[in-house]
This record gives structure tokens, sequence and C-alpha cells, in this order.
């Protein structure tokens, strides 16, 4: 889990993406995010021009947990 800053932008505001799930998603300048709202109040965001292929998928560690 990453924890972003909402920054503003214009009349807006925006979430930054951690450049570990640009790359392993394969990500650029423009592509598209598909935003939902659920009934928990949790953003749900896919990315429907990703260029990853999925066998191709790294899991992103918890950067939280510690191991011992």
């Amino acid at each position: 889990m990453y924890r972003q800053k909402i920054l503003k932008v214009g009349n807006s505001i925006g979430i930054t993406l951690p450049s570990e799930i640009v790359k392993n998603l394969s990500l650029k300048a423009g592509d598209h995010a598909e935003v939902t709202l659920s009934m928990t109040n949790e953003l749900l965001i896919s990315f429907p021009d990703s260029h990853q292929l999925t066998l191709g998928l790294k899991p992103i560690p918890n950067k939280k947990q510690k191991s011992l």
C-alpha cells in the first residue's frame, strides 16, 4: 500500500501514481484511468490502456510490513 497526497491541479485535484506502479503497468502520460467509487467509499482504479502483459506483472510489496 502506498500513501499519496492529494494535489491541486488547476481547478481540480489529483493523485500521483508511484513510479513502481507506473513501471509495472507500463503506463504513459495520456493513458486513460477508469475510476469507480465502491459502496464502502473506496476508489477502484483500472487502466484499460495498460501496455503490460499480465504474465510479466510482479506483485507490489506492502511497504508498511517489516520482516522479522
